[in-house]
């Protein structure tokens, strides 16, 4: 199927007007292109160690939005919108102020990568499957993770992912209790949970990433009882910090290594005497730094776990 794609030239000044106008005459929802720098809430929320070059901010800004072809006149939508600027010129800056319309596949943006991931083994006895593939188990001792990670960051095939599942596999021992700090999908704490520990901790900045965590917990037929899900900064949160619990005997944390860095600075009532402190999301530039952070912090490095150009630390 194929849509048709109005195309606004505007300015940043006018991208909020014009999205309430926009949802007026029936538009549901908009994509907006824009050079404006990124917030520290941004940032924070952005899995990559590497942030984008900013652009240089001209306030252009670009809004789009998609409508069937049977159930719109191009035509009246583009008049309604050469209206709307019309009616809002006089309260901000419009910008170029122009519409233009073009045809573009209908591609299932929230699905479509769904096609890419396949059931694969994460750790030697691990396996990780999405909720909508089938998977017939290879070795009757493997442990099997389902996963819809929705939008949430988290299906496990990256290797920083990878890596953090691996030393779980490794370390954690019966009854072991674990506190999993950017939690995303809630794979790592699902994985511990599965490997034997008696309860998870599972949090993360992102409340929309709470919410699936615990959607992916009932999906592996884990109780209530077996996991506590909190959403917010554990850095800076004392509420936070309260309910997270101290002492315990893994803390595993896959975020990245700006975060990992002041992280680092205040877990240590976290974990247990004798505890780990498993870390990834750490890009092969950013490892001589994390090293010095640990070793200033107390920690004693274990070992350094390399896949590609991803490093994880397992410190104690």
């Amino acid at each position: 199927m194929k849509w048709i794609r109005f195309t606004l030239d505007t300015h940043t000044d006018a991208v909020d007007m014009l999205s309430y106008m926009l949802d007026e005459i029936g538009v549901e929802g908009i994509e907006i292109e824009d050079n404006l720098p990124l917030s520290e809430e941004d940032k924070k929320k952005m899995f990559v160690d590497i942030l984008p070059e900013p652009k240089e901010n001209d306030g252009s800004a670009k809004v789009h939005f998609y409508m069937e072809p049977e159930q719109c006149n191009p035509e009246k939508v583009m008049l309604q919108v050469q209206d709307i600027f019309q009616e809002v010129k006089d309260f901000c800056n419009i910008g170029k102020g122009t519409v233009s319309l073009s045809e573009t596949e209908d591609n299932d943006w929230m699905n479509n990568w769904k096609t890419f991931f396949k059931p694969f083994r994460a750790a030697e006895h691990i396996v990780i499957k999405p909720t909508w593939e089938e998977y017939q188990k290879e070795n009757e001792e493997d442990i099997l993770i389902e996963i819809d990670p929705g939008i949430a960051f988290g299906t496990g095939s990256h290797e920083t992912t990878r890596l953090c599942i691996q030393a779980l596999d490794k370390y954690v021992a019966p009854g072991a209790s674990v506190l999993d700090v950017g939690c995303g999908s809630g794979i790592l704490s699902i994985a511990a949970l599965k490997l034997g520990a008696g309860h998870a901790t599972a949090i993360d900045i992102d409340e929309t990433a709470v919410k699936v965590a615990g959607e992916n917990m009932a999906v592996n037929h884990l109780a209530p009882s077996q996991y506590t899900l909190l959403d917010g900064d554990l850095i800076s949160n004392s509420y936070l910090k309260v309910k997270a619990g101290l002492g315990h005997d893994i803390v595993v944390a896959n975020i990245l290594a700006d975060v990992i860095i002041p992280l680092t600075g205040v877990i240590r009532p976290h974990i247990k005497k004798g505890g780990l402190y498993i870390t990834s999301g750490i890009i092969d530039m950013k490892e001589a730094e994390v090293a010095h952070v640990l070793t200033a912090n107390g920690f004693d490095i274990l070992s350094v776990e390399h896949c590609g150009e991803w490093r994880c630390f397992i410190a104690k």
